[in-house]
């Protein structure tokens, strides 16, 4: 590669950067291993599909680096100067135009005639030239016949035939015309008219055709200089999004692969992609490393439906759903009301992984307490109906039974109730030995031992996941999402946590102090107080139990 490209670190990888028009010059000589995107879909992306299209020479769907290539190697022989193929619109220059070549001389003038006075052509200039051409063709000849004449005629034409043709028949002996369906016109007008209508509808067929190929004609004149003013819009924009991702990591400009913008949670996800094939999106996606949301997206006035993926970069999860309604906004503006109908959940951030831990115990307690409540109340239904069906059953054998054999006194027995009670004493016993362990610990401990216990209790529970969420944040990565649409990404898209926080915007209300009618009260003080006491009578009646065990003489919990 005898050519210097300049290079630029985006994305955790360093990528040529295309920044001047002899970059496209030399474009062939890129090796296709520095290339970011090896070959995109020709669907689904914000460039027009007009363009896409020039592009797929081969007809395939996909745009590859040969017609990329070839594609830069056209543009750049046309123009004087490459740098204009990077201003990203479709206005020429007359006199931009390479007149050493052939080609480019015969567009420059074609461009002219256009273009009249004009020193510059656009695309809608040759597609007013192409509608204009209507205006100068050949007019049509005048109508014979009005036109509700001509139609009535066509529409009558089968019942009149067959009439004459009875006619004739009659005149054999084989049929006889029926009076009642006899014509109105003589048969001699009658063929003059046909024979006047048939003439002037061949003579606007051939009127239409000649007009028609005409048509094609200048319109064929017209596609290659067409050609040129959609690529000069949309090829530089196609490269910064497939040798480099500099539109996605720049901000300036969305990327092409980006479909719109949804609004969900106070928070608006930049990154949105169009879902092209559901299954292989959801296989791929976990690998991304990114919190996702899948969502099937309608615009009932102008029914229209998508679907989309949105990676959510900043903020908590706990109100983030499948099931939650949300509002998506396309490249052009049109909003579309948003389900989320799936979510791959990995890391948003360390401050959200630290609380993950806490957050699934808690839904695992909700989730026991609910099922547990479930089985005790479907248990206790199958109880009362068993008891009513048994009811009458038991009524009886119950009165047969006293009889019978009456109950016995069972005297007391104090060794067994000895034994009940030293159970439970036992057991509280342990309980108050806990809390007074743990407050003489902590008693015993100065104000930044007791921070420290407290800090490391809780990286013992949350360190794992704070760990896990770090690695996983360094490794985000787009590509997974890209491949799923069939992009073939030659390199990593990292997504760090610097850059995916500008990916996902949150609400930020002013500082301001009001008053809420409605807000949460605390606990009153005395609540406070009798948490407090409960505490204290408990570890008292510990202590009290270890010193009545110490005094009977049996071994006490606290000893």
């Amino acid at each position: 590669m005898s050519y210097k490209f300049t290079y630029t670190t985006i994305g955790g990888n360093t990528r040529v950067h295309i920044a001047k028009g002899e970059d496209l010059r030399h474009l062939g000589e890129l090796d296709e291993k520095m290339w970011t995107v090896l070959s995109c879909p020709t669907t689904g992306l914000e460039i027009s599909n007009a363009t896409l299209q020039l592009l797929d020479t081969d007809g395939d769907g996909h745009i590859r680096i040969d017609e990329v290539v070839n594609a830069s190697k056209w543009l750049c022989r046309l123009v004087k100067n490459p740098d204009i193929l990077l201003e990203e619109n479709d206005e020429m220059p007359l006199a931009a135009f390479n007149e050493k070549d052939e080609e480019a001389a015969q567009m420059a003038q074609l461009a002219q005639r256009i273009a009249g006075d004009k020193q510059t052509i656009r695309i809608a200039d040759i597609e007013s030239a192409i509608a204009a051409l209507t205006i100068e063709q050949q007019t049509l000849p005048e109508a014979p016949y009005a036109a509700d004449l001509i139609a009535a005629v066509h529409e009558n034409e089968a019942a009149y035939n067959a009439w004459f043709r009875a006619a004739e028949l009659e005149k054999l002996g084989l049929a006889t015309a029926d009076p009642e369906q006899q014509p109105k016109i003589a048969e001699d007008k009658w063929r003059e008219m046909t024979a006047a209508i048939a003439a002037y509808e061949a003579k606007v067929a051939e009127i239409n055709a000649a007009n028609a190929a005409a048509t094609a004609a200048a319109t064929n004149e017209y596609q290659p200089l067409l050609k040129f003013l959609r690529l000069k819009r949309d090829f530089y924009t196609l490269l910064k999004n497939y040798i480099s991702f500099q539109d996605f990591y720049n901000r300036e400009h969305k990327a092409d692969f980006q479909a719109g913008r949804l609004v969900i949670d106070q928070r608006a996800c930049e990154l949105c992609v169009r879902v092209a094939d559901a299954a292989k999106m959801a296989a791929e996606a976990d690998k991304s490393g990114m919190y996702l949301l899948f969502c099937d997206c309608t615009n009932k006035t102008q029914g229209k439906k998508l679907s989309i993926v949105a990676a959510m970069t900043q903020g908590d999860i706990h109100n983030l759903s499948v099931g939650k309604n949300a509002i998506f906004y396309d490249r052009d503006g049109l909003d579309y009301e948003a389900v989320v109908t799936k979510i791959i959940d990995n890391p948003i951030s360390i401050r959200q992984a630290f609380w993950t831990p806490y957050r699934k115990f808690a839904e695992w307690v909700s989730g026991l307490v609910t099922k547990s409540v479930a089985e005790k109340e479907t248990n206790s239904i199958e109880t009362l109906k068993s008891d009513a069906t048994t009811a009458t059953e038991k009524a009886k054998t119950e009165a047969a039974d006293k009889e019978a054999a009456k109950p016995q006194k069972t005297p007391f027995d104090i060794a067994k109730f000895a034994g009940i009670f030293a159970a439970i004493g036992m057991a509280v016993g342990y309980i108050g030995a806990f809390f007074t362990s743990l407050v003489s610990g902590i008693a015993m401990l100065t104000w930044w031992q007791f921070i420290l216990v407290v800090i490391g209790i809780m990286l013992c529970i949350s360190g794992p996941s704070m760990l896990l969420a770090y690695f996983k944040l360094r490794r985000r990565n787009l590509a997974p999402i890209l491949n799923a649409n069939g992009w073939a990404v030659n390199a990593e898209a990292i997504i760090n946590v610097p850059f995916g926080a500008t990916l996902t915007t949150q609400a930020k209300f002013p500082m301001v102090k009001l008053n809420d009618p409605f807000a949460q009260k605390g606990m009153p003080w005395w609540g406070i107080c009798l948490i407090t006491l409960g505490v204290l009578l408990l570890l008292a009646c510990g202590l009290w139990l270890g010193n009545c065990f110490s005094f009977l003489g049996l071994p006490s919990p606290l000893m």
